[in-house]
């Protein structure tokens, strides 16, 4: 791989490799435009490929991703670059011209077939981000199963440098000398789908700030209900117990002034009540509690949702959470105000906490592109009554959670939209650039 900056010309730019991303590459890649998708993973598939099921139909979550996911990497007007940061993205004469860097994997792309044969060879063990720290992987690994490319990257922060993993490599693919390389794109259009990332576990300080023993976050969780996941059953983390009893906090870092998010995160009611039911199922037995402010079931089907959960025996309790801290036998101690029984502090413990933290925006363009962003940070729409994904940057559009938290129904019908408004866009860039070219060639009389 080379160190010197490259080339390359699309009709249009993807930032986001996750379902926003695929869904408005493959409709702008399917009426024949040439696409590129620029990610930051190893890998496309964004968040919703972690997930375990979707609500409110709890349909298989890597059963709907997984077909995009391999769409995308197949189609031949579509171009994926991974391990990719966006520097710059300006317009200059009608052509967007975005530089990137695209950090080195020490595995080379196009030797590389994916065998684990370097994998299965390194003896260092680190946390797994892709299972939230609940599991190991080694120094050098494909990022999951499914991922897509099933190309290794390695871990240069905690590789040995044994030489192991190029030792068994069949084609020599291991590059321990690999360089960072830049690349410039020129496009005529760009739709932003940077995704979102959750509120810190260690934000609140009356939460524990990460510290107390079984309390995880929510994507932890869905690693713990997916079929694939670290333990393949549902487990609290410290000792490997089986739950008998199970809390969820709601608003763990939204509507939360004094963390500076006042919104509300719009999903984290329901993915609560998804994860309770679901455990219901595999936990039949278990205790689960769902303390909130507020249930916010806005969506179609939502609030059968949640009339279903109730249903089930799932116990919902009005109140917000005081404190969490640890008790005796790993359990964790939580303090809350019982708003429906005249506001009293009240006392229970739980085998297993989990926090519903809040979403914010996973990408800031300031020093990037001249895109506008609101009090919350995420990118402002330029007219959101009448078209949502319309910026107040020329030929640049945005989709999905990178505009402000939503459902994954929402994100990909945002995401067609997009790429409706990127393609009409072109439709606009081609008539201009014939209109030019047609005064340039016209004789004077």
């Amino acid at each position: 791989m080379s160190k010197f900056a490259l080339s390359y010309e699309f009709d249009a730019l993807v930032v986001g490799g996750g379902i926003a991303g695929l869904q408005s590459a493959l409709d702008l890649a399917d009426q024949g435009f040439t696409v590129a998708i620029l990610v930051k993973d190893a890998s496309i598939g964004g968040k919703m490929i972690r997930l375990s099921k979707v609500f409110p139909t709890l349909d298989c979550s890597s059963c709907i991703t997984t077909p995009k996911m391999a769409a995308a990497s197949h189609h031949e007007n579509i171009t994926i670059f991974t391990d990719c940061d966006l520097t710059s993205l300006k317009r200059t004469n009608g052509m967007l011209n975005a530089e990137i860097v695209q950090r080195p994997r020490f595995v080379d792309l196009d030797t590389c077939i994916g065998c684990r044969q370097c994998e299965y060879s390194c003896p260092v063990y680190v946390p797994d981000e892709e299972e939230g720290g609940l599991s190991l992987r080694k120094a050098i690994y494909i990022p999951f199963s499914n991922a897509i490319p099933q190309i290794a990257t390695l871990d240069v922060e905690n590789c040995s440098l044994c030489g192991k993993c190029a030792k068994v490599c069949p084609t020599d693919a291991v590059d321990y000398f690999q360089q960072p390389r830049t690349m410039t794109i020129a496009t005529k259009t760009a739709v932003m789908a940077t995704g979102f990332s959750l509120t810190p576990i260690h934000q609140k300080k009356e939460y524990g700030q990460g510290q107390v023993p079984n309390v995880i976050t929510s994507l932890q969780m869905e690693r713990l209900l997916a079929p694939h996941g670290p333990y393949q059953r549902v487990l609290r983390p410290s000792d490997g117990k089986e739950p008998e009893s199970i809390a969820f906090v709601q608003c763990a870092g939204s509507r939360d002034k004094s963390i500076g998010i006042s919104y509300c995160s719009r999903v984290c009611c329901m993915y609560s009540i998804k994860q309770a039911m679901l455990l219901s199922g595999s936990l039949p037995l278990a205790d689960i509690t769902i303390y909130y402010m507020d249930i916010r079931a806005f969506g179609k089907g939502h609030e059968q949702f949640y009339q279903n959960a109730k249903a089930m025996g799932i116990e919902f309790v009005k109140g917000k959470i005081a404190s969490i801290a640890a008790a005796s036998n790993q359990n964790v101690a939580m303090k809350y105000e019982a708003q429906e029984e005249g506001g009293r502090l009240a006392t229970r413990e739980h085998d297993l906490v989990v926090l519903s933290l809040g979403i914010v925006p996973q990408w800031n363009p300031a020093g990037i592109c001249d895109l506008s962003t609101g009090s919350d940070a995420f990118i402002r729409s330029a007219m959101p009554q009448i078209a949502p994904t319309m910026t107040d940057m020329e030929g640049v559009f945005v989709a999905g959670v990178a505009a402000g938290p939503k459902d994954i129904v929402d994100t990909i019908i945002e995401a067609g939209a997009a790429a409706m408004e990127a393609a009409n866009y072109l439709g606009r860039f081609s008539s201009t650039q014939a209109a030019r070219a047609a005064d340039n060639t016209t004789q004077p009389m």
